[in-house]
């Protein structure tokens, strides 16, 4: 299994604080049966700022450690890119980095609570420059959860989208998980990713997530969400079914 979404670099974000967090994620990462991880540390959301150069190099540094460690892993390197309205000049100056470096998916983030404004402008000119917008965990945005047909024009309109495998297990409550698979129904998402901080309150969950996507939905789900992730990381099209609308159940309120 491929990880596309991690915080496993240590010290850089409110993911691992060490080395031995990180070695401690890889084992737990490995014994889920995930074989390959991106890290993904924050960019740009008013806390953490981690830029293409400052991400190299310690990716390097933590697969060095984890072969000497004997843990079989490969961390490829990535970034969360919180929106902000200066991405593509950050991207053409080299500051931003497409998940595994060489393909062209990026990881956006919107703010918890809101969709900016401009975001479908945004995610349009993004996709002009020849890249494609990865929403990462959009189930957790209370706007997109209110109004889910905001999520159903940015798909329709070109993006992708990253559910977080703990929101699908119900780690997050009954609503978010209710979102999560009317998302999966609605071919309203593309990856499954784990999103880890640590391996206590933010772990993985993958194993478990797609066991439940094979319960409920069968094998070829897994399928579909596994495969995309490996697509990605080689820089492939990856495969997209007919965004449909989610009807609007009074029960999902903002929370």
């Amino acid at each position: 299994m491929i990880d596309i979404h991690s915080h496993i670099l240590p010290g850089v974000d409110d993911g691992a604080k060490t080395v031995e967090d990180s070695i401690d994620m890889a084992k737990q990462a490995v014994s889920e049966g995930i074989h390959t991880i991106i890290a993904t540390p924050h960019h740009m959301n008013g806390k953490y700022d981690n830029v293409k150069s400052d991400i190299l190099p310690l990716v390097t540094n933590l697969n060095e450690t984890l072969k000497q460690e004997s843990i079989h892993l490969q961390v490829l390197p990535g970034q969360e890119c919180r929106i902000y309205g200066e991405i593509l000049e950050d991207y053409q100056k080299g500051e931003i980095l497409p998940l595994n470096q060489s393909s062209n998916y990026v990881f956006i983030e919107f703010p918890s609570n809101s969709v900016p404004r401009y975001a479908e402008k945004l995610l349009y000119d993004i996709q002009v420059e020849g890249l494609t917008p990865v929403i990462v965990h959009p189930e957790r945005n209370a706007e997109l959860i209110e109004r889910p047909d905001k999520l159903y024009k940015l798909v329709k309109n070109g993006a992708v989208t990253q559910l977080t495998a703990s929101s699908l297990n119900g780690y997050f409550g009954k609503n978010i998980q209710k979102f999560s698979q009317q998302m999966i129904e609605a071919n309203l998402t593309h990856f499954i990713a784990s999103d880890a901080h640590n391996i206590h309150n933010r772990s993985f969950k993958m194993e478990e997530a797609m066991d439940n996507i094979e319960k409920k939905y069968g094998i070829d789900m897994v399928y579909y969400f596994t495969e995309n992730a490996e697509m990605l990381v080689d820089g492939k099209s990856i495969y997209k079914e007919i965004p449909e609308m989610i009807k609007k159940k009074k029960f999902l309120g903002i929370f």
